[in-house]
Order: C-alpha cells, then structure tokens, then sequence
C-alpha cells in the first residue's frame, strides 16, 4: 500500500518512513520541471514535491548556484547545465510538436509554405517546414540557417530582445543577403521597433531571397522570444491577408507551451536501494484525485 510523503520529516519517521535521500529530493523537484519552457514559483515546486519549503528553497537555490536551474523574476526554470544535456533538443522537440498542427493548418488554409524557426546567436535555425509541392520553389530546409536580420522570422523575434542584447548579436556590421537587407544597426533597431508597434508582426519583402516575402511572429515566453512562425510567399504578395492566422497561430502555440500542467502528488514508496538510486527513483506519480 503507497503511503503519501508527509510534509513533515519528522512525523514520518515516527511512522517508520525513513526520510527521502538528497537524491530524490533533487530528483523530485527537477522533475517538477514537466517541459523545457516550465516556469515555477517556490510555492509551486513545495507543493507538487510535497516537501517542506524551507528544505525546498535551500535545495532550489544550491541547483541555481550549480547551473542546473536558473532563477528570474518569473520564476524558477531549467538552466543551462540541465538543458545542455540534449535539453535544447528536447526544447526544439517540445516547440515542433506543439506547432506542427498550426503550421499544417495554416498550410492547408493559404496554400503557401509555412516556417518554424529559432534564434541561435545572429541566425535563425529552421525547425520546420509545411508546403507541400509550393515548398519546393522556397530556398529553405528544416536544419538550415538564415541570417536573422534577413528574415521575418529572425526580425519577429529579435525584437522582442534588450537593445543591448541585439547589439551583443552582432559586431557592428550586418551582413546583406540582396540589396535590400538591413545594412546597420541604426536601420536594424527602427525596423524593430516598428515591429513591435505592430504588436509583433513582422514582414520581408526580398530581403533574404530576392523574390521571396514573408509575415512571421515571435512565440514569447516569459523570458523572452522561443522561437517564430512565418508564412513565405512572393515578394509582392499581400502578406498582410495571412498575418491574422500567423497571429492566431502564435498565440495558440504559446498557450500549448506555457499552460500550467495539471498539478500531481507524489507518492514515497520505501527507501532506496543502491540500485534504485542509479537509476530508478523510489517514488511515483499519481493524480491528485488518487487519495
């Protein structure tokens, strides 16, 4: 019969429960991070570990001091030690599959091809593309990289970055991909901010491939642009027809993505073994709802 983890340590062990390891501490509270974009509050983490939250925020703030969690004002979330191991694939993994039904849609409703992408230093990197025969006239490929500041894309999503951050991107000159690229940073930072009196929305009109335009908008998370979708057509196509469904679609991602999961308990299971401990945890989830 599962007993439930008692808030109280002390109280479990007068009930014969010998109290979790460090490991599985840890191990529970990283395991509250159910998605690479995950963001939790302290209160949070103690109340889906069902540990008590002073023994949380110490082990909270060790992981955060050790790169395994990082600490904003939004919350705790998954570091750079901890996405590093394979953690930016599964983050590009969890993006395209949130994605991938808008992007068909949008497909199937206009026609036209349909990008996903990230941004990857002064680049963005192509996740996915949708078009079906119309994809093959589109000089782009999934694993492929464009110059940011040439594309919708790059451009949705670099302006929603610190000034200072774009800046850091790129070493006072911006490569030009037609004569119609960016071709400074001055030009760069007022196409930027139009861009986000527009709420985000974002155009190209040959400036990555000379006959090629494109719409795109950023998916934003609470730190920041993730990743952008974009609709690519002809240079002088009327994008703005299609930008109400990049909109629509955008924001439907971001809401897949950043949905607060369902909250779950924790159940202790008896004390570890050598073996468990290299491997398998001692504790599992169960709904809520179990008890």
């Amino acid at each position: 019969m599962a007993l439930t983890l008692s808030a109280n340590p002390r109280s479990g062990a007068e009930q014969g429960i010998p109290p979790l390891s460090m490991v599985e501490r840890v191990t529970l509270i990283m395991d509250s991070f159910q998605r690479p974009h995950t963001r939790l509050t302290l209160h949070d983490v103690a109340d889906q570990t069902r540990l008590p939250r002073s023994t949380t925020h110490r082990i909270l703030e060790q992981l955060v001091r050790l790169g395994w969690l990082d600490h904003t004002a939004n919350g705790y979330g998954l570091g750079p030690r901890a996405l590093g191991l394979g953690g930016r694939e599964i983050e590009n993994g969890a993006l395209r599959a949130a994605a991938a039904p808008r992007l068909h849609e949008i497909a199937l409703q206009t026609g036209m091809v349909v990008h996903l992408a990230v941004l990857d230093g002064a680049e963005i990197y192509y996740l996915d593309k949708v078009g079906g025969r119309a994809a093959v006239d589109i000089p782009s490929r999934v694993g492929g990289r464009a110059v940011a500041h040439c594309t919708a894309l790059g451009k949705a999503m670099l302006a929603w970055l610190p000034a200072e951050g774009v800046d850091a991107r790129y070493a006072g000159v911006l490569d030009r991909c037609t004569a119609r690229s960016i071709g400074d940073l001055d030009m760069l930072h007022q196409e930027l901010s139009g861009i986000r009196r527009r709420n985000g929305l974002a155009f190209e009109h040959g400036e990555c491939f000379p006959d090629i335009g494109c719409v795109a908008v950023a998916l934003r998370g609470p730190e920041g642009p993730i990743g952008a979708i974009s609709v690519v057509g002809h240079a002088h196509s009327a994008q703005e027809r299609v930008a109400p469904l990049v909109v629509n679609a955008a924001r439907a991602v971001t809401n897949d993505l950043f949905s607060a999961p369902a909250p779950t308990r924790h159940v202790y299971r008896g004390p570890a073994t050598s073996q468990q401990l290299a491997g398998v945890t001692t504790w599992s989830r169960e709904p809520a709802g179990r008890f």
